[in-house]
């Protein structure tokens, strides 16, 4: 299982490999020549066609010598590209879209029976991926998806054409499926949407993300989200988030851009003034809140004047972090169209830009440096230079690498005490204050591999496709 691009995508692989384990299959050791390769494609990134197709091309060779051997490609670049998929890469067996993850076993044993590739997409969602069985890649953190799809009309962005309109999973169903993961042991989970704040607007209720945050946070120890839309970010949200112990005081807000006029031309539905003064109430209610953010350089007919603004809305903001983007048009956005700025422009203004965000940054870690801080122990390499030791996240999301300990298994939660930082992490070279280990630290030791079944399997489908092609290419 290969996946490339966002959350959204890795929520996704984990229910395709739970679909792959319900059907008989079993993972492939590490050196091993597998039966079946699926890629979990992007269209977002930069040369993400270069990048599969170049991989498909290494494959071909692999599967002309091993008989049997099937390839896959499903995400949002075989639901933007279709048929050109076979096409260029005849060798390719199943095609499959972002609204039919769930048929992806059949088609390998049709494409087995047939001996014939097959393409699969529908228009509308069939689904919900998080109703699907899953094998999750770690015991204590587990995604959970409460809407997929997006009803914004950014001029950049080609995720509403390949994702389709937003559509809201119920939240007792969302609450099920958090429970179930509580039972197992998971600490932490992340609400995932493209637009998790407008979650509720499908069935008109417009707090219904508050509400969700709330009662999320009463079965399960931390809780996360990613992205919210600075357009719908309302009060009852950010009062949802200090008032629950358990969401965790660490938010993604996208900027994009500082400049108004830029905003407007990329269709992002707010203005500066509204995104700062979003990030003081966030501040005034959560004042340890690690704010992060995307931002957005060199967008056609972008300005050195609104350049500036960026600049001093970065500088405004004190983000913790950001994942700073030359732009670079995707086909079939109406930004596509327009004209580029020329490339040393772009880059010269990028450099400016990652240049004050990790003064930014490197100021904000300072600031850590002396506090206690509970860290949830990841699966992630700790620092080379120091063996044995630990990395995690802080509540606020923080990476924090940890003296070697003990004892300490990942999953497990410590205290610590800060004593160094450095622009993108913080060091915790003290002896830890506190250890409690954990059902998931447990599992992890055990090497059991965390599995969730299907939730609320044979429901009714959540819309109704209205194309579809499912014959032999």
């Amino acid at each position: 299982m290969r996946t490339y691009g966002c959350q959204m995508n890795v929520h996704d692989s984990e229910r395709i490999s739970g679909l792959l384990d319900a059907a008989g299959y079993l993972p492939a050791e590490p050196d091993a020549t597998p039966d079946v390769v699926v890629f979990n494609t992007c269209a977002v990134r930069e040369n993400a066609d270069n990048r599969l197709y170049g991989n498909l091309g290494h494959l071909k060779a692999v599967k002309d010598r091993t008989p049997g051997m099937q390839i896959a490609v499903g995400g949002c670049l075989a639901q933007k590209d279709r048929r050109t998929v076979t096409t260029r890469a005849p060798w390719v067996d199943v095609v499959f879209g972002t609204n039919n993850v769930g048929s992806l076993p059949v088609l390998l044993e049709r494409a087995r029976v047939e001996q014939q590739s097959q393409v699969e997409l529908l228009e509308a969602l069939e689904v919900f991926p998080s109703t699907l069985p899953a094998r999750r890649e770690s015991s204590y953190s587990a995604w959970v998806s409460i809407s997929v799809g997006c009803d914004n009309t950014c001029t950049f962005c080609i995720v509403p054409a390949l994702r389709g309109k937003e559509k809201d999973r119920r939240p007792d169903e969302i609450l099920r499926e958090v429970e179930m993961l509580a039972a197992q042991g998971v600490l932490e989970v992340t609400l995932l949407g493209q637009n998790v704040n407008s979650y509720g607007r499908e069935f008109g209720d417009r707090e219904a993300f508050g509400r969700l945050l709330r009662a999320v946070g009463e079965r399960v120890e931390r809780v996360r989200f990613t992205s919210p839309h600075p357009r719908d970010f309302s009060g009852d949200v950010i009062t949802a988030m200090a008032e629950t112990p358990s969401v965790c005081p660490s938010l993604h807000m996208p900027l994009q851009s500082g400049s108004d006029a830029v905003l407007q031309a990329m269709r992002r539905s707010y203005r500066s003034d509204r995104f700062l003064g979003i990030l003081t109430r966030v501040r005034e209610q959560i004042p340890d809140a690690a704010i992060t953010t995307d931002i957005i350089v060199g967008f056609p007919g972008e300005t050195e004047a609104d350049f500036a603004e960026t600049l001093r809305v970065v500088a405004a903001s004190r983000f913790a972090g950001a994942f700073t983007f030359q732009y670079s048009p995707r086909p079939g956005t109406p930004a596509a169209h327009l004209p580029p700025l020329p490339r040393e422009v772009v880059q010269e203004r990028y450099e400016r830009l990652v240049a004050l965000q990790e003064q930014i940054s490197y100021e904000g870690m300072q600031s850590q440096v002396g506090r206690t801080v509970e860290v949830l122990v990841s699966t992630g390499e700790g620092r080379k230079d120091t063996p044995g030791r630990l990395t995690g996240r802080a509540r606020d999301n923080r990476l924090v690498h940890l003296a070697p300990a003990a004892g300490v298994r990942p999953g497990d939660l410590v205290e610590t005490v800060v004593t160094r930082a450095a622009p993108h992490y913080l060091l915790a070279d003290a002896e830890l204050r506190s250890h409690r280990r954990t059902a998931a630290g447990d599992a992890f030791e055990a090497g059991r591999r965390p599995s969730t079944p299907g939730v609320s399997l044979g429901l009714p489908t959540v819309g109704r496709p209205v194309q579809r092609t499912g014959e032999p290419a």
